[in-house]
Protein backbone atom coordinates (compact mmCIF):
# COMPACT_ATOMS: atom_id res chain seq x y z
CA UNK A 1 0.00 0.00 0.00
CA UNK A 2 1.45 3.40 -0.97
CA UNK A 3 1.98 6.08 1.65
CA UNK A 4 -0.22 9.22 1.31
CA UNK A 5 2.89 11.42 1.46
CA UNK A 6 4.40 9.42 -1.42
CA UNK A 7 1.17 9.86 -3.38
CA UNK A 8 1.22 13.60 -2.81
CA UNK A 9 4.85 13.86 -3.93
CA UNK A 10 4.10 11.82 -7.03
CA UNK A 11 1.02 13.90 -7.89
CA UNK A 12 2.94 17.16 -7.53
CA UNK A 13 5.85 15.94 -9.66
CA UNK A 14 3.51 14.65 -12.36
CA UNK A 15 1.71 17.99 -12.57
CA UNK A 16 4.98 19.92 -12.71
CA UNK A 17 6.36 17.75 -15.49
CA UNK A 18 3.16 18.13 -17.50
CA UNK A 19 3.32 21.94 -17.24
CA UNK A 20 7.09 22.44 -17.28
CA UNK A 21 7.34 23.64 -20.89
CA UNK A 22 4.58 26.24 -20.59
CA UNK A 23 6.01 27.45 -17.28
CA UNK A 24 9.46 28.00 -18.80
CA UNK A 25 7.99 29.68 -21.89
CA UNK A 26 6.21 32.17 -19.62
CA UNK A 27 9.34 32.79 -17.55
CA UNK A 28 11.40 33.43 -20.68
CA UNK A 29 8.80 35.95 -21.84
CA UNK A 30 9.06 37.81 -18.52
CA UNK A 31 12.86 37.71 -18.57
CA UNK A 32 12.84 39.48 -21.93
CA UNK A 33 11.53 42.61 -20.22
CA UNK A 34 14.61 44.64 -19.13
CA UNK A 35 13.17 45.85 -15.83
CA UNK A 36 16.30 47.68 -14.65
CA UNK A 37 15.13 49.93 -11.82
CA UNK A 38 18.45 51.75 -11.47
CA UNK A 39 18.32 53.19 -15.01
CA UNK A 40 15.66 55.86 -15.71
CA UNK A 41 15.58 54.87 -19.37
CA UNK A 42 14.04 51.55 -18.28
CA UNK A 43 11.25 53.03 -16.13
CA UNK A 44 8.61 52.01 -18.68
CA UNK A 45 10.09 48.50 -18.76
CA UNK A 46 9.80 48.18 -14.99
CA UNK A 47 6.16 49.20 -15.26
CA UNK A 48 5.68 46.75 -18.13
CA UNK A 49 7.20 44.01 -15.97
CA UNK A 50 4.76 44.77 -13.15
CA UNK A 51 1.80 44.75 -15.54
CA UNK A 52 2.97 41.45 -17.06
CA UNK A 53 3.26 39.79 -13.65
CA UNK A 54 -0.11 41.06 -12.43
CA UNK A 55 -1.79 39.69 -15.56
CA UNK A 56 0.00 36.34 -15.20
CA UNK A 57 -1.02 36.02 -11.55
CA UNK A 58 -4.64 36.61 -12.56
CA UNK A 59 -4.22 33.90 -15.18
CA UNK A 60 -2.73 31.61 -12.51
CA UNK A 61 -5.93 31.94 -10.51
CA UNK A 62 -5.35 34.74 -8.01
CA UNK A 63 -8.69 36.56 -7.64
CA UNK A 64 -6.83 39.76 -6.79
CA UNK A 65 -3.73 40.98 -8.61
CA UNK A 66 -2.90 44.69 -8.52
CA UNK A 67 -0.07 46.98 -9.52
CA UNK A 68 0.73 49.27 -6.60
CA UNK A 69 2.39 52.59 -7.51
CA UNK A 70 5.10 54.05 -5.30
CA UNK A 71 7.08 57.26 -5.52
CA UNK A 72 9.48 55.18 -7.61
CA UNK A 73 8.89 51.89 -9.42
CA UNK A 74 5.65 49.92 -8.98
CA UNK A 75 5.13 46.81 -6.91
CA UNK A 76 2.70 43.95 -7.53
CA UNK A 77 0.26 42.64 -4.93
CA UNK A 78 -1.81 39.48 -5.29
CA UNK A 79 -4.13 37.65 -2.92
CA UNK A 80 -5.87 34.26 -2.96
CA UNK A 81 -8.00 33.60 0.16
CA UNK A 82 -8.23 30.04 1.40
CA UNK A 83 -11.84 30.23 2.47
CA UNK A 84 -10.89 28.37 5.66
CA UNK A 85 -11.28 30.58 8.76
CA UNK A 86 -8.56 28.58 10.56
CA UNK A 87 -6.00 28.84 7.75
CA UNK A 88 -2.86 30.90 8.38
CA UNK A 89 -2.03 33.85 6.14
CA UNK A 90 1.31 33.80 4.34
CA UNK A 91 2.86 36.69 2.41
CA UNK A 92 5.47 35.85 -0.24
CA UNK A 93 8.05 38.58 -0.92
CA UNK A 94 10.29 38.95 -3.97
CA UNK A 95 11.19 41.56 -6.58
CA UNK A 96 10.69 41.94 -10.30
CA UNK A 97 13.37 44.53 -11.02
CA UNK A 98 16.86 43.43 -12.11
CA UNK A 99 20.43 44.66 -12.19
CA UNK A 100 21.80 46.49 -15.25
CA UNK A 101 23.28 44.19 -17.90
CA UNK A 102 24.82 44.54 -21.35
CA UNK A 103 26.54 42.12 -23.72
CA UNK A 104 29.79 44.09 -23.50
CA UNK A 105 29.94 43.43 -19.74
CA UNK A 106 31.15 39.91 -20.56
CA UNK A 107 27.94 38.03 -21.31
CA UNK A 108 28.18 35.01 -23.61
CA UNK A 109 24.72 35.83 -24.97
CA UNK A 110 22.38 38.81 -24.81
CA UNK A 111 21.30 39.27 -21.16
CA UNK A 112 17.66 39.93 -22.08
CA UNK A 113 17.45 37.23 -24.73
CA UNK A 114 17.19 34.11 -22.52
CA UNK A 115 18.89 30.93 -23.67
CA UNK A 116 19.12 27.41 -22.26
CA UNK A 117 22.51 25.72 -22.25
CA UNK A 118 23.18 22.41 -20.46
CA UNK A 119 19.87 22.58 -18.58
CA UNK A 120 20.63 26.09 -17.31
CA UNK A 121 18.61 29.17 -18.17
CA UNK A 122 20.82 32.20 -18.79
CA UNK A 123 19.35 35.69 -18.53
CA UNK A 124 19.44 38.70 -16.26
CA UNK A 125 16.94 37.98 -13.51
CA UNK A 126 16.87 34.22 -14.08
CA UNK A 127 17.86 33.64 -10.44
CA UNK A 128 17.68 37.15 -8.98
CA UNK A 129 14.78 37.28 -8.70
CA UNK A 130 12.25 36.59 -11.44
CA UNK A 131 12.86 32.86 -11.55
CA UNK A 132 12.42 32.53 -7.79
CA UNK A 133 9.29 34.67 -7.82
CA UNK A 134 7.79 32.83 -10.75
CA UNK A 135 8.15 29.32 -9.34
CA UNK A 136 5.31 30.21 -6.96
CA UNK A 137 2.85 30.43 -9.87
CA UNK A 138 3.34 26.80 -10.89
CA UNK A 139 3.81 25.80 -7.25
CA UNK A 140 0.35 26.91 -6.16
CA UNK A 141 -1.25 25.29 -9.21
CA UNK A 142 0.54 22.01 -8.45
CA UNK A 143 -0.65 22.29 -4.83
CA UNK A 144 -4.27 22.62 -6.00
CA UNK A 145 -4.00 19.83 -8.55
CA UNK A 146 -2.44 17.38 -6.08
CA UNK A 147 -4.93 18.10 -3.29
CA UNK A 148 -8.09 18.66 -5.32
CA UNK A 149 -8.58 22.03 -3.65
CA UNK A 150 -10.18 25.02 -5.35
CA UNK A 151 -8.17 27.49 -3.25
CA UNK A 152 -4.84 27.22 -1.40
CA UNK A 153 -4.66 25.66 2.06
CA UNK A 154 -3.39 29.06 3.31
CA UNK A 155 -4.51 32.60 2.67
CA UNK A 156 -1.83 33.34 0.12
CA UNK A 157 -0.55 36.85 -0.62
CA UNK A 158 2.33 38.06 -2.81
CA UNK A 159 4.18 41.36 -2.66
CA UNK A 160 6.72 41.71 -5.45
CA UNK A 161 8.53 45.03 -5.35
CA UNK A 162 10.14 46.92 -8.21
CA UNK A 163 13.06 48.71 -6.52
CA UNK A 164 15.03 46.08 -4.61
CA UNK A 165 18.04 46.42 -6.91
CA UNK A 166 17.99 50.17 -6.25
CA UNK A 167 18.03 49.84 -2.47
CA UNK A 168 14.23 49.63 -1.89
CA UNK A 169 14.00 53.39 -1.20
CA UNK A 170 10.19 53.44 -1.07
CA UNK A 171 9.50 49.93 0.17
CA UNK A 172 9.03 50.57 3.87
CA UNK A 173 6.67 53.46 3.16
CA UNK A 174 4.66 51.17 0.89
CA UNK A 175 4.46 48.46 3.55
CA UNK A 176 3.39 50.98 6.20
CA UNK A 177 0.78 52.51 3.90
CA UNK A 178 -0.65 49.12 2.88
CA UNK A 179 -0.11 47.29 6.18
CA UNK A 180 -3.77 46.35 6.54
CA UNK A 181 -3.82 44.62 3.14
CA UNK A 182 -0.47 42.93 3.86
CA UNK A 183 -1.35 41.50 7.28
CA UNK A 184 0.13 38.01 7.56
CA UNK A 185 1.07 35.35 10.07
CA UNK A 186 4.37 34.71 8.31
CA UNK A 187 6.44 36.15 5.47
CA UNK A 188 8.19 33.87 2.97
CA UNK A 189 11.12 35.56 1.20
CA UNK A 190 12.07 34.01 -2.12
CA UNK A 191 15.10 36.17 -2.84
CA UNK A 192 17.88 34.05 -1.42
CA UNK A 193 19.58 30.74 -2.08
CA UNK A 194 20.89 27.41 -0.90
CA UNK A 195 24.32 26.28 0.20
CA UNK A 196 24.93 24.22 -2.95
CA UNK A 197 23.24 22.04 -5.53
CA UNK A 198 23.88 18.96 -3.36
CA UNK A 199 23.05 20.55 -0.01
CA UNK A 200 19.52 21.99 0.28
CA UNK A 201 19.34 24.57 3.02
CA UNK A 202 16.90 26.95 4.64
CA UNK A 203 18.07 30.38 5.72
CA UNK A 204 16.86 31.40 9.17
CA UNK A 205 17.96 35.01 9.37
CA UNK A 206 19.68 38.07 7.94
CA UNK A 207 21.84 40.63 9.62
CA UNK A 208 20.79 44.25 9.89
CA UNK A 209 22.81 47.22 8.69
CA UNK A 210 23.71 50.70 9.91
CA UNK A 211 26.04 53.02 8.00
CA UNK A 212 27.66 56.32 8.87
CA UNK A 213 30.29 58.81 7.83
CA UNK A 214 32.41 60.43 10.50
CA UNK A 215 33.87 63.78 9.50
CA UNK A 216 36.58 65.43 11.56
CA UNK A 217 37.20 69.16 11.14
CA UNK A 218 40.30 70.98 12.39
CA UNK A 219 41.74 74.23 11.00
CA UNK A 220 39.45 76.31 8.79
CA UNK A 221 41.83 75.58 5.90
CA UNK A 222 44.90 73.46 5.12
CA UNK A 223 47.88 74.95 6.94
CA UNK A 224 51.69 74.65 6.71
CA UNK A 225 53.04 71.66 8.64
CA UNK A 226 56.34 73.44 9.28
CA UNK A 227 54.73 76.48 10.85
CA UNK A 228 51.98 74.70 12.75
CA UNK A 229 52.82 70.98 12.88
CA UNK A 230 53.09 69.54 16.36
CA UNK A 231 51.30 72.54 17.83
CA UNK A 232 47.70 72.06 16.59
CA UNK A 233 45.57 68.88 16.27
CA UNK A 234 45.67 67.11 12.93
CA UNK A 235 42.30 65.72 11.68
CA UNK A 236 44.02 63.03 9.58
CA UNK A 237 45.92 61.76 12.61
CA UNK A 238 42.73 61.89 14.65
CA UNK A 239 40.78 59.83 12.12
CA UNK A 240 43.59 57.26 12.02
CA UNK A 241 43.50 56.96 15.81
CA UNK A 242 39.72 56.66 15.71
CA UNK A 243 39.89 53.80 13.23
CA UNK A 244 42.62 52.11 15.28
CA UNK A 245 40.33 52.25 18.32
CA UNK A 246 37.41 50.58 16.49
CA UNK A 247 38.47 47.02 17.48
CA UNK A 248 40.35 45.50 20.39
CA UNK A 249 43.17 42.96 20.18
CA UNK A 250 40.61 40.12 19.81
CA UNK A 251 38.93 41.78 16.80
CA UNK A 252 35.86 42.62 18.87
CA UNK A 253 34.19 45.95 18.25
CA UNK A 254 35.43 48.23 21.02
CA UNK A 255 32.53 50.70 21.02
CA UNK A 256 30.96 50.64 24.52
CA UNK A 257 27.40 49.32 24.37
CA UNK A 258 27.75 47.92 20.85
CA UNK A 259 27.02 44.34 21.94
CA UNK A 260 24.04 45.24 24.13
CA UNK A 261 21.19 42.82 23.43
CA UNK A 262 23.15 40.54 21.08
CA UNK A 263 21.60 37.08 20.93
CA UNK A 264 24.49 34.65 21.28
CA UNK A 265 24.47 31.43 19.31
CA UNK A 266 23.16 28.38 21.12
CA UNK A 267 25.19 25.19 21.16
CA UNK A 268 22.65 23.63 18.78
CA UNK A 269 22.97 26.51 16.30
CA UNK A 270 26.73 26.20 16.33
CA UNK A 271 26.42 22.47 15.70
CA UNK A 272 24.13 23.11 12.73
CA UNK A 273 26.60 25.56 11.20
CA UNK A 274 29.38 23.02 11.70
CA UNK A 275 27.41 20.37 9.79
CA UNK A 276 27.72 22.33 6.54
CA UNK A 277 30.48 21.23 4.13
CA UNK A 278 32.44 24.47 4.46
CA UNK A 279 35.84 24.64 2.76
CA UNK A 280 37.57 27.71 4.17
CA UNK A 281 40.38 27.62 1.58
CA UNK A 282 37.86 27.62 -1.25
CA UNK A 283 35.93 30.39 0.46
CA UNK A 284 39.09 32.49 0.69
CA UNK A 285 39.74 31.93 -3.02
CA UNK A 286 36.23 33.18 -3.75
CA UNK A 287 36.91 36.21 -1.56
CA UNK A 288 40.21 36.86 -3.36
CA UNK A 289 41.79 36.98 0.09
CA UNK A 290 44.69 35.18 1.73
CA UNK A 291 43.73 34.68 5.36
CA UNK A 292 40.62 34.42 7.52
CA UNK A 293 40.32 37.01 10.27
CA UNK A 294 37.73 38.11 12.77
CA UNK A 295 36.35 37.99 16.26
CA UNK A 296 38.21 35.49 18.40
CA UNK A 297 36.32 32.43 19.59
CA UNK A 298 34.11 32.13 16.51
CA UNK A 299 34.34 30.24 13.24
CA UNK A 300 34.23 31.96 9.88
CA UNK A 301 30.58 31.04 9.28
CA UNK A 302 29.63 32.27 12.73
CA UNK A 303 31.43 35.55 12.06
CA UNK A 304 29.66 36.28 8.78
CA UNK A 305 26.21 35.02 9.75
CA UNK A 306 25.65 35.48 13.46
CA UNK A 307 28.09 38.04 14.86
CA UNK A 308 27.91 41.83 14.58
CA UNK A 309 30.71 43.65 12.79
CA UNK A 310 32.17 47.08 12.19
CA UNK A 311 33.99 47.69 8.92
CA UNK A 312 35.92 50.61 7.47
CA UNK A 313 34.51 51.19 3.99
CA UNK A 314 36.61 54.20 3.13
CA UNK A 315 39.00 56.66 4.72
CA UNK A 316 40.49 59.91 3.52
CA UNK A 317 41.87 63.33 4.31
CA UNK A 318 44.61 65.67 3.27
CA UNK A 319 46.67 65.71 0.11
CA UNK A 320 46.15 62.74 -2.26
CA UNK A 321 48.06 63.87 -5.38
CA UNK A 322 51.54 62.97 -6.65
CA UNK A 323 54.59 64.02 -4.70
CA UNK A 324 54.26 65.67 -1.32
CA UNK A 325 52.41 68.63 0.08
CA UNK A 326 53.49 69.48 3.60
CA UNK A 327 50.21 70.47 5.20
CA UNK A 328 48.00 69.81 8.15
CA UNK A 329 44.66 69.11 6.44
CA UNK A 330 41.56 70.98 7.48
CA UNK A 331 39.45 67.81 7.56
CA UNK A 332 39.44 64.02 7.32
CA UNK A 333 36.73 61.37 7.14
CA UNK A 334 35.95 57.70 7.49
CA UNK A 335 32.95 55.69 6.27
CA UNK A 336 31.83 52.86 8.54
CA UNK A 337 29.24 50.12 8.23
CA UNK A 338 27.89 47.96 11.03
CA UNK A 339 26.25 44.57 10.44
CA UNK A 340 23.80 43.89 13.24
CA UNK A 341 22.40 40.63 14.61
CA UNK A 342 19.25 39.64 16.44
CA UNK A 343 18.81 41.61 19.64
CA UNK A 344 20.61 44.74 18.46
CA UNK A 345 18.71 47.99 18.01
CA UNK A 346 20.03 50.27 15.23
CA UNK A 347 19.00 53.39 17.19
CA UNK A 348 20.96 52.20 20.22
CA UNK A 349 23.99 51.42 18.03
CA UNK A 350 23.82 54.89 16.48
CA UNK A 351 23.84 56.56 19.90
CA UNK A 352 26.74 54.38 21.03
CA UNK A 353 28.78 55.25 17.93
CA UNK A 354 28.14 58.98 18.33
CA UNK A 355 29.20 58.92 21.98
CA UNK A 356 32.28 56.83 21.20
CA UNK A 357 33.38 59.05 18.30
CA UNK A 358 33.06 62.22 20.35
CA UNK A 359 35.22 60.69 23.06
CA UNK A 360 37.97 59.67 20.62
CA UNK A 361 38.76 63.08 19.13
CA UNK A 362 41.08 65.55 20.85
CA UNK A 363 40.22 69.11 21.78
CA UNK A 364 40.29 71.40 18.77
CA UNK A 365 38.75 68.80 16.43
CA UNK A 366 35.05 69.03 15.65
CA UNK A 367 33.36 65.66 15.11
CA UNK A 368 30.37 65.27 12.80
CA UNK A 369 28.64 61.85 12.56
CA UNK A 370 26.12 61.37 9.76
CA UNK A 371 24.02 58.18 9.72
CA UNK A 372 21.87 56.98 6.84
CA UNK A 373 18.79 54.79 7.07
CA UNK A 374 19.19 51.51 8.93
CA UNK A 375 17.97 47.95 8.38
CA UNK A 376 17.00 45.80 11.33
CA UNK A 377 18.18 42.18 11.67
CA UNK A 378 15.69 39.33 11.43
CA UNK A 379 15.90 35.82 12.84
CA UNK A 380 13.36 32.99 12.94
CA UNK A 381 13.68 30.53 15.85
CA UNK A 382 14.52 26.99 14.80
CA UNK A 383 11.44 25.62 16.54
CA UNK A 384 8.96 27.97 14.84
CA UNK A 385 6.11 25.90 13.31
CA UNK A 386 6.22 27.77 10.00
CA UNK A 387 9.96 27.16 9.68
CA UNK A 388 9.38 23.46 10.34
CA UNK A 389 6.88 23.45 7.46
CA UNK A 390 9.44 24.99 5.11
CA UNK A 391 11.99 22.35 6.10
CA UNK A 392 9.52 19.49 5.60
CA UNK A 393 8.39 20.85 2.23
CA UNK A 394 11.95 21.23 0.96
CA UNK A 395 12.86 17.80 2.30
CA UNK A 396 10.04 16.22 0.27
CA UNK A 397 11.08 18.07 -2.86
CA UNK A 398 14.79 17.26 -2.64
CA UNK A 399 14.59 13.82 -0.99
CA UNK A 400 17.51 14.90 1.22
CA UNK A 401 18.10 16.23 4.73
CA UNK A 402 17.70 20.00 4.86
CA UNK A 403 20.33 22.01 6.72
CA UNK A 404 20.33 25.58 8.01
CA UNK A 405 22.16 28.76 7.06
CA UNK A 406 21.90 32.47 7.65
CA UNK A 407 22.64 35.44 5.40
CA UNK A 408 25.49 37.78 6.26
CA UNK A 409 23.98 40.59 4.22
CA UNK A 410 20.90 42.69 4.80
CA UNK A 411 17.65 43.29 2.96
CA UNK A 412 14.12 44.68 3.10
CA UNK A 413 12.75 41.52 4.74
CA UNK A 414 13.34 43.15 8.11
CA UNK A 415 10.91 45.94 7.19
CA UNK A 416 8.19 43.35 6.66
CA UNK A 417 9.01 41.71 9.98
CA UNK A 418 8.98 44.99 11.86
CA UNK A 419 5.91 46.63 10.29
CA UNK A 420 3.74 43.52 10.02
CA UNK A 421 4.97 41.84 13.21
CA UNK A 422 5.35 38.53 11.38
CA UNK A 423 8.27 36.07 11.35
CA UNK A 424 10.33 35.94 8.18
CA UNK A 425 11.11 32.63 6.47
CA UNK A 426 13.40 32.13 3.50
CA UNK A 427 12.65 29.85 0.58
CA UNK A 428 15.23 30.06 -2.20
CA UNK A 429 16.79 27.56 -4.57
CA UNK A 430 19.56 29.64 -6.15
CA UNK A 431 23.17 28.49 -5.71
CA UNK A 432 26.39 30.54 -5.53
CA UNK A 433 27.36 29.69 -9.12
CA UNK A 434 24.23 31.42 -10.45
CA UNK A 435 26.15 34.68 -10.67
CA UNK A 436 23.78 37.25 -9.23
CA UNK A 437 24.63 40.74 -10.52
CA UNK A 438 27.35 39.23 -12.76
CA UNK A 439 27.62 38.39 -16.47
CA UNK A 440 25.96 35.12 -17.50
CA UNK A 441 23.54 35.03 -14.59
CA UNK A 442 21.67 31.73 -14.73
CA UNK A 443 19.39 29.39 -12.86
CA UNK A 444 19.68 25.61 -12.73
CA UNK A 445 16.43 24.35 -14.24
CA UNK A 446 16.32 21.23 -12.07
CA UNK A 447 16.64 23.38 -8.96
CA UNK A 448 14.06 25.86 -10.23
CA UNK A 449 11.56 23.02 -10.53
CA UNK A 450 12.53 21.84 -7.05
CA UNK A 451 11.49 25.32 -5.92
CA UNK A 452 8.15 24.79 -7.62
CA UNK A 453 7.79 21.48 -5.84
CA UNK A 454 8.75 22.90 -2.46
CA UNK A 455 6.15 25.66 -2.78
CA UNK A 456 3.53 23.08 -3.79
CA UNK A 457 4.16 21.09 -0.60
CA UNK A 458 4.54 24.12 1.66
CA UNK A 459 1.00 25.47 1.52
CA UNK A 460 -0.55 22.13 2.43
CA UNK A 461 1.92 21.56 5.26
CA UNK A 462 1.28 25.00 6.73
CA UNK A 463 -2.46 24.54 6.38
CA UNK A 464 -2.26 21.22 8.23
CA UNK A 465 0.26 22.02 10.98
CA UNK A 466 -0.24 25.71 11.72
CA UNK A 467 -3.94 26.37 12.03
CA UNK A 468 -5.70 29.08 14.03
CA UNK A 469 -7.89 28.04 16.93
CA UNK A 470 -11.57 27.85 15.93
Amino acid sequence: MSHPVDNAVSAVRTYIEQHRAAFLDDLVEWLRIPSVSAQPDHATDVRRSADWLAAKLKETGFPTAEVWPTRGAPAVFAEWPSGDPQAPTVLVYGHHDVQPAAREDGWTSEPFDPVVRENRLYARGAADDKGQVFFHTLGVRAHLAATGRKAPAVNLKLLIEGEEESGSPHFRALVEERAERLTADAVVVSDTGMWSEDTPTVCTGMRGLAECEIRLHGPDQDIHSGSFGGAVPNPATAVARLVAALHDEHARVAIPGFYDGVADLTDRERELFAELPFDERQWLRTAKSYAAHGEAGHTTLERIWARPTAEVNGIGGGYQGPGSKTIIPSSAMVKLSFRLVAGQDPDHVEKAVRTWADEQVPAGIRCEVVFGSATRPCLTPLDHPALRSVVRAMGRAFDKPVRFTREGGSGPAADLQEVLGAPVLFLGISVPSDGWHAPDEKVELDLLLKGVETAAHLWGDLGEHWRHAP
